[in-house]
């Protein structure tokens, strides 16, 4: 099931993205005021030329040097304090723009801290990753020239027509007449161009989710020889990726085209209409120049807002793209009167808990009662698919019960902080990730800021001491992504020492010992029992010898829990739990 992203009006966009700008309002503003001073060189060098050709053809006498020399020093100074106020934009303009993408990846990273496992499952991390990435680079120069180009154009456009309109008005109407029809063909236009630019991210998305996929698993494609099989997969997404931007050149070379056959009708509309008023003597040779020069300023601007129009639309789809994680629902948060959790006993109650998963609404079990006293060291057995990772995802609340409730010390675990609650539990998970990092980096993360004695030492009651000091390295050396530089069995005692260092009052250990050989299991198993002494421990084992010494073991299928006693009780029962010790007997 692929998450379906909500699509946003333009206003809707820009909106949601003014906000960013409320840090950086003075930078803002002197931006634009920069950005008002470098217009004016365009505004005044008309003037000048049109002084200049008045004055050679009806007084050339009084064309003089000084005359000349005057102008030239004004429009100099003038390009000087357009330079610096140019640098200003360049530079700080840039920066501002960086910090408000900072800002948005900042805010984007959190609140996907804050999804529950659902999202996950249904968004690709390829796509997760384009969006906080490549997608907000663009929004860095959208937030940075949006303001400037649309200031500078409406500055440019309202000082060029009330200085058009007084040179002549037959002339400027004639002009401004082409704008609107000009104007609305571009909307037209650009509305493709955002089509386009939304599936070529979709795509790019697609196409990093493809390599991501392929390449972390590549022992498995060399395994079964499916080199040519990935191949073809990427091919067809990369075929798709050519095509869709191969499609969106296409829009951008229709929308310059037409832009740039509407500049010419301008300019010969001038050229002629214009001469034709110089004929009747409506308009003096200077005020033609001046004319001309204005109307190429008119259409430059024109032509530079067309021009961003694509930096705009890509701009817009960032912001999009940014709000479509922004706009996930956090369907696991605190309560509003949610307490943190002080000093747990470690008492779990299940009340008629139900639950299915809230994207494909399986149910996994209805109506269970369980009761986990404070100590106690409970075991859940069962085949595959009967719910027992699920539950013990409940009690972190990794996802929430459909009905019923989870009590801890009597209280809803609704009622308590997620960060309380999940700091008092302890898990080590049947598929263990360990982090790009040295060893010790792995091992403190269950205590940020530990100190290598520590870290040491629970290596050492994780059974894991050993062979890490055998290592190159040390604690210090690199594991690799994902750890890939040790075995499985290696992984899973640095994961274990990890609970070791967070010493918790509620452990939950799932499969927590699949990976590790006789040896280590019985190290392991020693140093789990040390640990769960007064703690409330919840253990998921197929192994059925390392669960014979739990309080109590409860059997669960589909059905629920069919089975609960302790070892030898259910040995008597030649129940489910009785077949399954037999089967691990034949074994061996």
């Amino acid at each position: 099931m692929i998450r379906e992203e909500k699509k946003y009006k333009t206003s809707e966009l820009i909106s949601r993205f003014m906000p960013y700008y409320k840090k950086y309002l003075p930078t803002v503003a002197f931006d634009l005021f920069c950005a008002s001073l470098t217009t004016i060189c365009e505004i005044v060098l008309p003037l000048i030329m049109q002084k200049i050709t008045d004055a050679g053809i009806n007084d050339l006498a009084s064309l003089t040097v000084s005359f000349v020399l005057k102008l030239g020093l004004l429009y100099f100074v003038l390009r000087i304090i357009d330079s610096a106020a140019y640098y200003y934009m360049a530079y700080i303009g840039h920066v501002m723009g960086t910090k408000i993408e900072t800002d948005m990846r900042r805010d984007a990273y959190a609140h996907l801290h804050k999804l529950s496992d659902s999202y996950f499952n249904n968004t690709k991390v390829g796509q997760i990753m384009g969006r906080i990435t490549n997608d907000l680079f663009d929004v860095t120069e959208f937030s940075h020239h949006c303001p400037e180009e649309f200031f500078i154009a409406g500055i440019k456009g309202i000082v060029s027509f009330i200085i058009l309109i007084n040179i002549n008005i037959p002339l400027t109407l004639i002009i401004f007449v082409i704008i609107p029809i000009m104007t609305l063909i571009c909307k037209k236009l650009n509305r493709k161009m955002r089509d386009t630019f939304r599936k070529q991210r979709n795509l790019t998305g697609e196409l990093n989710a493809r390599i991501e996929d392929s390449l972390l698993g590549q022992k498995v494609v060399k395994a079964f020889a499916n080199e040519d099989v990935e191949q073809q997969k990427f091919e067809k997404d990369n075929k798709e990726f050519y095509s869709i931007k191969k499609l969106s050149y296409k829009f951008m070379g229709i929308f310059s085209t037409t832009t740039r056959m509407f500049d010419g009708i301008m300019y010969a509309s001038v050229v002629i209409i214009g001469s034709l008023f110089m004929i009747k003597g409506d308009i003096t040779p200077g005020e033609l120049v001046a004319y001309l020069l204005y109307v190429t300023t008119f259409i430059s601007t024109i032509r530079r807002i067309i021009e961003f129009s694509e930096q705009f639309q890509r701009g817009l789809t960032g912001i999009e793209r940014f709000l479509q994680i922004m706009d996930a629902d956090v369907e696991i948060f605190d309560e509003k009167d949610a307490k943190p959790l002080e000093n747990p006993k470690g008492i779990i109650e299940f009340k008629n808990v139900s639950f299915e998963y809230p994207d494909d609404h399986n149910r996994v079990f209805t109506g269970l009662n369980l009761k986990i006293n404070q100590g106690e060291k409970i075991a859940f057995v069962g085949p595959s698919g009967g719910g027992k990772t699920t539950l013990c995802n409940l009690i972190p609340r990794f996802y929430d019960v459909t009905e019923g409730e989870i009590l801890l010390d009597g209280e809803n675990i609704k009622n308590y902080t997620l960060k309380s609650l999940r700091e008092n539990i302890g898990m080590v998970q049947q598929d263990v990730y360990l982090f790009s990092g040295t060893v010790y980096e792995n091992i403190s993360y269950g205590k940020p800021g530990a100190s290598m004695e520590e870290v040491i030492d629970a290596a050492k009651k994780a059974g894991a001491d050993e062979f890490i000091t055998e290592l190159k390295d040390g604690y210090n050396t690199y594991v690799g992504e994902r750890g890939v530089k040790l075995s499985g069995g290696q992984k899973q005692r640095i994961s274990i020492a990890r609970v070791f260092l967070k010493n918790p009052p509620i452990i939950i250990l799932d499969e927590a010992t699949s990976a590790l050989d006789n040896e280590s299991e019985f190290a392991v198993a020693k140093s789990l029992a040390d640990l769960s002494v007064g703690r409330t421990t919840v253990t998921i084992a197929h192994r059925l010898s390392t669960i014979k010494k739990s309080d109590r073991i409860l059997v669960l299928t589909d059905e629920g829990i069919t089975e609960e006693g302790n070892h030898e009780e259910l040995l008597k029962q030649k129940g489910i739990y009785y077949k399954f010790y037999e089967m691990a007997n034949e074994l061996g």
